[in-house]
């Protein structure tokens, strides 16, 4: 499936919506938000935050989803544990696999650093469609992880 997403006019969005906002919550919830809304054949779109070795639920977009993954479980947990990207064509493939919502078919997950490089939160987006994310929005959104780095390690 190939869907073509403008990840620099999306990045340059994101960079103006948050420039001047020091709430990071407020700007997760908008990131969540514009992501969802900008990317097609999505059902999911937001963060999971890490809280010790572990991730918890925050700012999101789509059903109600999983509150507490542990690191190294699923996709989210393994992104956290390797601390890179990962891009999963079909979900009922990747071994270890959480479903919290049964219409997801393929995945992807970007690791957000603290100013330290420290894993600090992971931007994790479905599809119901399998296949649906390309090398392209890897990088995409690893360039939309930058600008919430950006503002996340604002003083």
């Amino acid at each position: 499936m190939s869907v073509f997403t403008d990840y620099e006019a999306i990045c340059m969005d994101l960079s103006a919506m948050t420039e001047d906002v020091p709430y990071k919550g407020a700007n997760l919830a908008n990131t969540a938000a514009y992501l969802y809304q900008s990317m097609e054949d999505l059902n999911w779109a937001g963060f999971y935050v890490r809280e010790g070795d572990d991730l918890v639920l925050s700012y999101f977009q789509g059903k109600p989803a999983c509150v507490h993954i542990p690191c190294g479980a699923g996709v989210c947990g393994t992104c956290l544990k390797e601390d890179r990207t990962l891009i999963v064509p079909d979900v009922h493939e990747f071994s270890g696999h959480i479903a919290c919502d049964s219409a997801s078919e393929s995945e992807i997950t970007v690791p957000i650093h603290d100013r330290d490089g420290k894993v600090v939160m992971i931007l994790d987006i479905d599809s119901p469609h399998k296949n649906r994310f390309s090398e392209e929005d890897g990088k995409g959104l690893e360039n939309v992880g930058r600008v919430i780095e950006a503002f996340l390690n604002r003083e």
